[in-house]
């Protein structure tokens, strides 16, 4: 099995690019993230590439705080959503650790004002407003991890997306059962 990642390959994901070692970063699994012989310093490229990575991270926590806050959200769905942003967390603590390993400066988060106007938060009026706001966060970031899959040619780094593809997933999923809507009846509805 090999380690070996093109690092040339990159995925378009929101309005960045993540390279098959960023996903493995994202996954808090930086030993997948450099090909086999490699040094630990990264080219500046790829630090640029996690921040992207860093600053989506920092939208969705903050797109979960500000839902969180808004008053829109029950007591039922609100645990759910601090759950799902600690998974969010967790992906931005492993970003800003391999940044700072790779020498890196980690890009910090915007000003809530700039996420509220980014967010469209102001267009938020209820529970489904918010909910509908998480579910296209969460089916971006499955579809963008399941569509870097082909890219690997480590199978481990090809493992760690499906898996982050499948938590996205059922995030989506979640959010979508809570807002009432039906499961896809269509067979291969993700990664389209």
């Amino acid at each position: 099995m090999s380690n070996v990642v093109n690092p040339s390959r990159r995925l378009v994901v929101g309005r960045g690019f993540l390279s098959a070692a960023a996903v493995g970063l994202i996954a808090g699994a930086p030993a997948l993230a450099a090909p086999m012989g490699a040094k630990k310093d990264a080219s500046s490229a790829d630090v640029a590439i996690l921040n992207v990575a860093l600053a989506l991270e920092h939208e969705a926590i903050e797109a979960y705080q500000i839902g969180a806050e808004s008053g829109l959200v029950t007591q039922a769905v609100l645990p759910t959503a601090v759950l799902f942003q600690s998974h969010h967390k967790a992906h931005r603590d492993a970003l800003v650790a391999t940044i700072g390993q790779l020498g890196g400066k980690p890009v910090a988060a915007k000003k809530r004002a700039d996420y509220e106007k980014s967010l469209n938060v102001a267009a938020l009026k209820s529970e489904a407003d918010v909910l509908k706001l998480a579910a296209k966060l969460e089916l971006g970031a499955a579809n963008a991890y399941l569509g870097v899959i082909p890219s690997f040619m480590s199978k481990d780094l090809a493992k760690v997306s499906a898996r982050l593809a499948a938590d996205e997933t059922m995030h989506w999923t979640a959010l979508a059962q809570a807002l009432g809507q039906s499961i896809p009846q269509a067979a291969l509805t993700f990664g389209a």
